[in-house]
């Protein structure tokens, strides 16, 4: 569980630019009381700065925010925040935000510093990484685990911001929508609801395939139904033509046994003839 411990603060609103001022928060409460203009709220802003970057409402973007230079008669003040605490892992953490207000003829010019996150691993050696304002206003709220509306309008709300319930629908609904990040909630249900529709088609589409798939299958099965007759079929002409090639066969080599008994039926009749012939001599002889 994410907690804040310790608050540095230097050159900001009533505290001196020339020496840090440090409170370290108890848990589970911590109470401050003090007189008016000692400074509770401004420590209840530097919370709300320190975690979301927001500058307190009033502020002119942050040049009444930090200390005043004609009050210390210089041109220029450097402001410092550092804000100790733990993320969602328990690992101890320091945001450091710094500032510069310039002080010209008669402008004031605010600037923000590039701010740095330190963190102490696990072996006790210490790491700092450098993030813009942007960068370290959104990486802030993600490492305590609450969301930057929550930490704006709940937690470290300013006081001149405490009514904001009480104000006209639009804006309370807007105020709500942060709060219940319904507006990621709203853009997943579309993500959803398209997702649904994408898939929605795309079963559509594979019923088709599916339908076509069958149709397939179905006028596959035919073909193999007549290809196996076929086969069948084929199989019963290949016996019939070896029954056949058998009796052909057997028939040629019954022709070839009666052309050899022609053979030696027709031997006979010519010797028959032959034997007639002499007869036939001998009759003429005798004769």
């Amino acid at each position: 569980m994410a907690c804040i411990e310790k608050l540095a603060i230097r050159g900001l609103r009533a505290f001196s630019p020339d020496r840090e001022q440090a409170i370290e928060f108890q848990t589970p409460l911590t109470m401050i009381v003090g007189a008016n203009g000692c400074g509770k709220t401004t420590i209840i802003e530097c919370l709300k700065y320190g975690t979301t970057g927001q500058a307190p409402p009033g502020s002119n973007s942050g040049r009444a925010f930090v200390h005043d230079p004609k009050v210390s008669g210089v041109t220029e003040v450097k402001a410092q925040l550092k804000l100790r605490f733990k993320n969602q892992s328990g690992q101890r953490m320091v945001v450091v935000r710094s500032m510069q207000l310039t002080q010209k003829k008669t402008t004031a010019t605010f600037k923000q510093m590039d701010g740095v996150i330190r963190a102490n691993r696990d072996d006790g050696q210490r790491t700092s990484y450098t993030h813009k304002c942007g960068e370290l206003d959104k990486t802030v709220p993600i490492l305590i685990g609450v969301s930057k509306a929550v930490l704006e309008s709940v937690i470290f709300c300013h006081q001149e911001e405490s009514s904001w319930p009480l104000q006209e629908g639009a804006v309370l609904k807007k105020k709500f929508d942060d709060i219940f990040e319904s507006a990621r909630y709203s853009k997943a249900l579309e993500a959803l609801r398209k997702q649904r529709l994408a898939l929605a088609s795309r079963t559509k589409d594979l019923i088709g395939d599916l339908k076509g798939l069958q149709a397939d299958k179905h006028a596959s099965t035919a073909h193999r139904e007549r290809l196996e007759r076929a086969e069948r079929a084929a199989a019963d002409a290949d016996s019939a033509v070896a029954d056949c090639d058998a009796r052909r066969a057997a028939m040629d080599g019954e022709l070839r046994a009666l052309n050899r008994q022609i053979a030696e039926f027709q031997a006979r009749e010519s010797e028959r003839d032959a034997a007639t012939r002499d007869v036939a001599a001998l009759d003429a002889q005798l004769a």
